[in-house]
């Protein structure tokens, strides 16, 4: 008898494709530019192949012009509530190329839990504060130093002025710097730049609040802490399972005793 396939091993098996197909939907292939419309994932829209708005350049403008996006903070309180960490696993483009850029085969190092924390002072500060006070143009404001404009505005535009033999104009020392720390970061660190991501701190947030969650069945766990050795993050899964800097990824319910699995406010039973 064949054994049914849980939806647990399906995502998990298959989640570089689910986030390829996800990719491709953010990558504009109809060439809609539906730059009105507030995307829920970190791709910058100054990318030439950007279908919707960035929701942290979003918040950076509405914070430089003292107006508060009613719209993009909903779609995000909406996304969250329901998935919560699960849009940085399985739907993030910059998610992919961290994942992606982690295959290349040199030693990983891991780094205090405390660290992740430091997204939500980027959010506060960087994203909020100082736009607010000094405007979208200070050297500090988010966007200027963002590691996805770097890669995907300012490298496409610099390849373009290349190309036609404009003069090349290249970011600030400041945005360079970040950017480059953010790619030796992937390399070195699983999942660096969710660490230190606005958006990922917001997500985070709904982690213990979200439709759906990670669920720990206490009967079940033999404490056999699998789970903290396939946690990229660097979590333990089974004692903080729906923690805010968890991406809910789904290797910690790799384990033999399925102690972990997805649950719902609906119906709170393992999903199969």
């Amino acid at each position: 008898m064949t054994k049914k396939t849980s939806l647990i091993e399906k995502l998990t098996a298959n989640r570089l494709w689910i986030q390829t197909a996800f990719l491709i939907i953010w990558l504009d292939p109809m060439a809609l530019r539906l730059h009105s419309v507030c995307g829920t994932v970190f791709h910058c829209y100054a990318c030439p192949l950007a279908t919707f708005a960035c929701p942290v350049g979003i918040l950076v403008n509405f914070s430089a012009l003292h107006l508060f996006p009613f719209i993009a903070v909903g779609t995000l309180v909406l996304v969250g509530a329901i998935l919560g960490g699960f849009v940085c696993g399985y739907l993030c483009p910059f998610g992919l190329l961290q994942d992606l850029a982690a295959k290349i085969p040199v030693r990983k190092f891991n780094l205090p839990q405390w660290f992740g924390s430091i997204r939500y002072f980027v959010l506060l500060a960087f994203v909020l504060a100082i736009p607010f006070l000094w405007g979208e143009n200070h050297p500090l404001t988010f966007c200027k130093i963002c590691p996805s404009g770097a890669l995907e505005g300012a490298v496409p535009n610099m390849l373009a002025q290349a190309v036609k033999g404009q003069t090349v104009i290249f970011p600030n020392t400041l945005k360079i710097t970040v950017f480059g720390i953010t790619i030796i970061g992937m390399v070195f660190v699983n999942r660096f730049w969710c660490k230190l991501c606005p958006l990922g701190a917001i997500f985070g947030l709904f982690n213990k609040f979200s439709v759906f969650f990670l669920k720990l069945d206490p009967a079940v766990c033999t404490n056999c802490q699998v789970c903290h050795k396939s946690c990229k993050i660097g979590i333990k899964p089974n004692l903080e399972s729906n923690h805010t800097n968890c991406i809910r990824c789904l290797d910690c319910t790799k384990c033999k005793p399925k102690a972990i699995s997805i649950g719902n406010i609906f119906k709170n039973q393992n999903a199969d």
